[in-house]
Parts: structure tokens; sequence; C-alpha cells
């Protein structure tokens, strides 16, 4: 019952962004997010994934896309012109989010199409658990801060970050502020839920990964 109240209030607060504004030069340039797998684009595997989990789910783009409207999402473009890279995206999703009154939003990369079904609920939990407004998964050793949840409160550090340090990443903004570590155990035998396709190789990988699960 505890586990189905946490639920319930977690979806509530939370909003989501989904980092869609890449410039994609490993995959040969164009659109990662419309790429195929199996029988969707990468996006939508991931927009499947993360509705489920969050009151509202939004799309970081680097300027507004209509190849992108078909999906449905607002987008919510960079604050500024040109690629600022993802602490951008990230601001500007917040600064949306709370224009909608989310104090959380769940941040995630389009190239991710088998991220957890409970990722929002274990971040949320992690971060209340810290007493914190950042909440990072780690996996297999390795902070994954594209996988993260980000409490309005930090709103103002990021956009120092960006507009006054001129920071384009997050490890470099991670290492200075605090924040919780959510360490996401391997299962044997699962895929990684936090695979990133950044190139044809990966897709490829991905696209066998999906296979197998679909029996072929």
């Amino acid at each position: 019952m505890e586990d189905t109240i946490l639920n319930r209030n977690a979806a509530a607060c939370l909003a989501g962004v989904v980092l869609a504004g890449g410039r994609s030069r490993r995959m040969g340039g164009g659109m990662k997010a419309l790429q195929s797998l199996g029988r969707s684009s990468l996006l939508q595997h991931v927009i499947d994934r993360l509705s489920p989990q969050v009151a509202r789910l939004y799309l970081s783009v680097e300027e507004y896309s209509p190849e992108l409207g078909r999906f449905g999402l607002e987008q919510v473009p960079d604050p500024q012109p040109g690629s600022k890279g993802p602490l951008a995206g990230l601001l500007a999703g917040l600064a949306r989010a709370a224009e909608d009154g989310y104090e959380w939003l769940l941040l995630a990369p389009c190239d991710a199409p088998f991220l957890p079904p409970d990722l929002a609920i274990r971040l949320f939990a992690c971060a209340e658990a810290e007493r914190a407004d950042v909440a990072v998964v780690r996996h297999a050793s390795r902070l994954q801060p594209t996988f993260s949840l980000w409490g309005r409160t930090a709103r103002e550090d990021i956009r120092q970050a960006v507009e006054e340090a001129g920071m384009a990443g997050f490890m470099q903004f991670l290492a200075r502020r605090r924040h919780a570590v959510l360490d996401w155990r391997a299962v044997e035998g699962e895929a990684n839920p936090f695979f990133n396709i950044n190139d044809p190789v990966a897709l490829a990988e991905a696209a066998m990964m999906i296979d197998d699960s679909q029996g072929k």
C-alpha cells in the first residue's frame, strides 16, 4: 500500500522531458530520434516507456521541428539559439514544467529504447530518502546523468551554470553540486536498461535485442 501511495504522489508532481535536440553526428546526421527500431522509431519507444511514469511529457529540442510534431508532445526549444548542450535543454524543460506547476522533472534521452518502466518512482524515492533535489542513476559503476530527476529548486543553479559559466554538459555541473545517486543493479540475462544508441552499430545491436524479445 505504501508503494502505491508513493507511486501516485510521485506521478502527480512529475513532468518528464525527452532530450531530442542532439546533432546525431555519429549516426550520420539527421534526426536520431526518427531512426527506425523494430516497428517504431527510437523516440516512440522512449515515449511509450516514459509517458506512463509522469503526468506530462515534453520534448527538448534545439528549435521547433515539424517532423517531431507528429508525436503529439509539446516541444520546448533551447533558451538560446544554437546548440548549447543538454544542460540548456534541461534548463528550458525545468522552466516549462514550473509554468505548468510541476515540482520535479524526469529526464531521459531519445536514444534509450529499453529504459526502465519504474525509473521515475525509483529516482523519486532516492531523492526523497537523501533529501536532495537532484537524483542521478549510476549503472555498472558509471554515472548516467541523462537518466535523472531534477527538482525545480535546482533551476537557478542550472541557469547560472548555463548562462553565466557557459556549461553545456551534466558531468561538469554535477561535479560541483550535491546530488543523490541511485545505484541500479544489473540483472543477469537482462538487456542493459540504459543502453544508448549513438551510431549505426549500436542501432543494429538494439534491433537484434528487439527481435530476441519479440521472438523474431
